[in-house]
C-alpha cells in the first residue's frame, strides 16, 4: 500500500537524512508533477478515480482515498479549519483507510469538495507539510542510508515513493531499493550512476509487473517517468540542474 506509520519514525531521524537544495527541490517536485498531472506546477485541486484500486487520487502528491494519506491530509485540515467542506468525509476516509479499499461508492460530493477547499491556501500548506511528512523525508533518509549524493538521485527516489510509497509491500520504495541493493552488492560504492540505473531498472520491471495487480493496467503506462530519469542520468545531468526538457511519449513540457 502507498503509505505506511512508517512514516512516524523516518521524521524522527529526519536529522540523518540526505536533503535537496531549494532549487532541486522545486525542479524535483515540477518533475514529480509532470507525470502525474502533466505539468510542471503543483496540481492541489486535482482529483479523480483513475481505477488503480486506490480510490480517489488527490492533490498534489496523488493523495488517495483507499490507502490512508488522503484522510490524514483531511484530517489535519479539518484541525486548522473545522469548518470545510472535506470534514464530513473523515468517519468514511477513515473506513476506507483502514480496510484498504478503493471503493467510492460512498464519497459522492468528495471530487467537488476537494476541489472547494484547495482554493483555501491553508489546505495547500496542509497538502505540502504531509507529502514532506510522508513521502520527501522518508525518501531523503532512504537515499542517507543507500549511499545516494547526488540531487538526481535523491529525486528518483523521491519520484518513486510518490509513486509506489513506503509501506512494506513488495512494491514500496523499500522494496525497490532492497533489490537493487541485491543486484549491485549493498548501497553506493565507487559509481553512483550505475547504482542508479539499477535502480531506475529494478522500478521499471515493477511498474510493468507490480505485486499489487490492482496498479498494473495503469502502472505499465508510466515507465515514461523512469526512462525520462534514466535519460537524464545518462547526459550527465546528476544535480537537477535547469532547464529540463522532459520528452516522452505522453509528455513535453520544460522544467526551468
Amino acid at each position: 500500500m502507498k503509505y505506511s506509520l512508517i512514516f512516524m519514525v523516518t521524521v524522527i531521524v529526519w536529522k540523518v537524512s540526505a536533503n535537496l537544495s531549494k532549487e532541486a527541490k522545486k525542479r524535483c517536485e515540477s518533475y514529480t508533477s509532470i507525470f502525474e498531472n502533466d505539468s510542471i506546477d503543483l496540481q492541489y485541486a486535482y482529483v479523480e478515480d483513475i481505477h488503480d484500486g486506490r480510490g480517489y487520487t488527490s492533490g498534489r502528491a496523488g493523495f488517495t482515498t483507499g490507502t490512508g494519506d488522503a484522510i490524514l491530509v483531511v484530517k489535519k485540515y479539518t484541525e486548522i479549519k473545522a469548518d470545510n467542506p472535506l470534514a464530513k468525509f473523515i468517519p468514511e476516509l477513515e473506513r476506507l483507510a483502514k480496510k484498504g479499499s478503493g471503493d467510492v461508492s460512498r464519497l459522492g460530493g468528495y471530487p467537488s469538495a476537494w476541489k472547494e477547499a484547495a482554493k483555501d491556501p491553508k489546505f495547500r500548506e496542509v497538502q505540502d507539510e504531509v507529502n514532506d511528512d510522508l513521502y520527501y523525508r522518508p525518501a531523503m533518509v532512504r537515499a542517507k542510508k543507500a549511499g545516494v549524493k547526488s540531487a538526481t538521485g535523491m529525486c528518483a527516489l523521491y519520484d518513486c515513493v510518490i509513486q509506489h510509497g513506503d509501506g512494506d509491500d513488495g512494491d514500496s520504495l523499500g522494496a525497490i531499493i532492497k533489490r537493487t541493493e541485491t543486484s549491485e552488492g549493498g548501497p553506493v560504492k565507487d559509481d553512483e550512476k550505475k547504482w542508479l540505473k539499477t535502480f531506475l531498472k529494478t522500478r521499471r520491471y515493477d511498474l510493468q509487473h507490480p505485486y499489487n495487480q490492482d496498479t498494473e493496467e495503469e502502472w505499465k503506462n508510466s515507465v515514461d517517468r523512469v526512462d525520462a530519469m534514466v535519460k537524464m542520468i545518462d547526459e550527465g545531468n546528476m544535480e537537477m540542474k535547469g532547464p529540463i526538457h522532459v520528452k516522452t511519449p505522453n509528455h513535453d513540457l520544460t522544467i526551468p
